[in-house]
């Protein structure tokens, strides 16, 4: 009988694994429209888009408010943290 080869896929750390996800956690503090500009000025969101994650960081307790790899996401996690939003790269 003849062994197939079966092909293993490595992890090399490239690709999809390098994908992050900028995480928004809900807090008692700040109101809609402060979240709402901040997600407009710091990951660039257009209005509508800004409203709805807020309205799920609201409502779910946190939301996916941006993706890509962690140089990209480090800046905006850092500004939303400086104004006082409670925000992580995962």
């Amino acid at each position: 009988m003849k062994k197939e080869k079966t092909s293993e896929k490595v992890d090399n750390g490239i690709g999809s694994n390098d994908k992050k996800n900028l995480i928004l956690y809900n807090d008692d503090y700040h109101s809609f429209d402060y979240v709402i500009d901040a997600l407009q000025k710091v990951c660039k969101h257009p209005p509508e888009q800004a409203i709805q994650c807020t309205y799920l960081v609201h409502f779910k307790g946190k939301c996916e408010v941006k993706s890509g790899d962690f140089q990209f996401l480090s800046p905006m996690k850092e500004e939303l943290c400086t104004m006082g939003l409670d925000a992580v790269i995962l």
